[in-house]
């Protein structure tokens, strides 16, 4: 039987980096797509200062971006290979170095601010005759139609209809709200600080993160020579070092830095934002799924955040592409549930972890930090263990989706 016509057969709500993946991954298909984002994205400029918001993308993410024709359009602006990672305690002598020579691989990722992802995937997004880009389109209703799909109803009062309507809205996402899928997840009592600084010694082409007790602090090399530093602290600390005047908060930094770099000697505008973890009961119902940040948050302390997410999409554009192809019903429960039972492991698994982390490295307990501190040499002793560690979080290994391991 025929599914009723509706005016979408895809709504994406949310057009993130997240939400423009999928709609890029389903662009070449014979369906028609909206792709909802509230707000404009500022043009970018020749010239301008890197924005302080960056994400550290893998080989997987890279992969993807390339299968979108994206890749070229974030290279042409800026980008900032990382070829090693260094990670020490504060409180003790444990460290590891991640080394992409050691793994045979040209560089371990890449740094990139978060507008230029989104800028590159939107131009490619554009290009597809079967998206519609709504912007600004906010969200407001959503209902279930009694015989198939959603009805979606924006701010602004227009009304559509949707066979699938999927959430890429965020960590607040309206669509999961409205869906009635509850979350599980709880508050870690740190803000990260987010700022561009310039340090008197080269960043090396290295991610350098430090454990400190209240949190790790961690710089991420940019392509014009600075660092992006993101400084898990809590609260009321992360108000005062915004409060600080650039010189004083350099001094703060590169204190709590160990001077690894030397001194800070130029700081850019700082921003904070809350931290927590958050994991939706499912990611699906008939007609619905959610994505990225609306599905799962993690904490940034080893910068995966948007690489699951950008997964979640491929995976999901896989799913509906192989039901399209095959004559089944693309939107039905059973068809989504296989984009669930793909992801929704893996992303348990890095959600885990990473708490795991935040907890034991803010343990302050002297045992708990001995065995930390020899936990972390022993790793860096183990080579084949510490190599396969770095694959995963590379995106070189694991049930990846088409995309992700497409030729670059």
């Amino acid at each position: 039987m025929k599914p009723t016509e509706r005016d979408y057969d895809l709504i994406i709500a949310g057009g993130g980096m997240v939400g423009s993946t999928l709609a890029g991954a389903l662009g070449a298909a014979d369906l028609r797509i909206a792709l909802l984002e509230g707000a404009p994205l500022e043009p970018l400029h020749p010239g301008e200062l890197p924005d302080c918001r960056v994400s550290a993308i893998n080989r997987a993410a890279q992969r993807i971006f390339a299968a979108l024709g994206a890749w070229d359009g974030m290279t042409a602006w800026r980008v900032s290979p990382f070829r090693d990672m260094r990670v020490w305690d504060a409180t003790g002598f444990g460290q590891i170095h991640f080394d992409s020579a050691s793994l045979g691989e040209p560089l371990l990722g890449w740094i990139i601010e978060n507008r230029v992802i989104q800028a590159a995937l939107l131009e490619s997004v554009r290009r597809l005759s079967t998206v519609d880009w709504l912007c600004p389109a906010l969200l407001e209703t959503a209902e279930p139609l009694a015989e198939t799909g959603w009805r979606v109803r924006l701010q602004d009062g227009r009304e559509f209809t949707t066979r699938l309507l999927i959430g890429a809205d965020g960590a607040q996402s309206q669509v999961r709200h409205q869906a009635g899928i509850a979350v599980s997840g709880w508050g870690y009592n740190q803000n990260a600080v987010v700022a561009n600084v310039r340090t008197a010694e080269s960043h090396q082409q290295t991610a350098w993160q430090r454990f400190l007790p209240t949190g790790p602090l961690a710089f991420l090399p940019l392509a014009d020579g600075r660092c992006s530093i993101v400084w898990a602290t809590p609260p009321q600390q992360a108000d005062t070092l915004l409060a600080l005047d650039d010189s004083d908060f350099a001094l703060a930094l590169a204190d709590a830095f160990d001077r690894r770099l030397g001194a800070i000697i130029e700081v850019g505008p700082r921003r904070a934002f809350p931290l927590r973890l958050q994991h939706a009961h499912t990611y699906v119902q008939s007609g619905l799924a959610l994505i990225g940040d609306a599905a799962h948050v993690v904490h940034p302390l080893a910068g995966q955040g948007v690489n699951l997410g950008l997964l979640d999409a491929a995976t999901l554009a896989e799913v509906i592409l192989d039901a399209v192809s095959a004559g089944r019903d693309f939107a039905a429960f059973q068809t989504l549930r296989r984009y669930e039972r793909w992801r929704k492991g893996d992303n348990l698994l890095m959600l885990g972890v990473m708490d795991g982390f935040k907890r034991l490295f803010g343990n302050a307990l002297p045992p708990v930090r001995l065995l930390r501190n020899i936990g972390l040499n022993l790793t860096d002793a183990a080579g084949p263990l510490k190599n396969r560690i770095a694959r995963r979080a590379m995106g070189l290994s694991g049930d990846l989706p088409r995309l992700a391991r497409a030729a670059i």
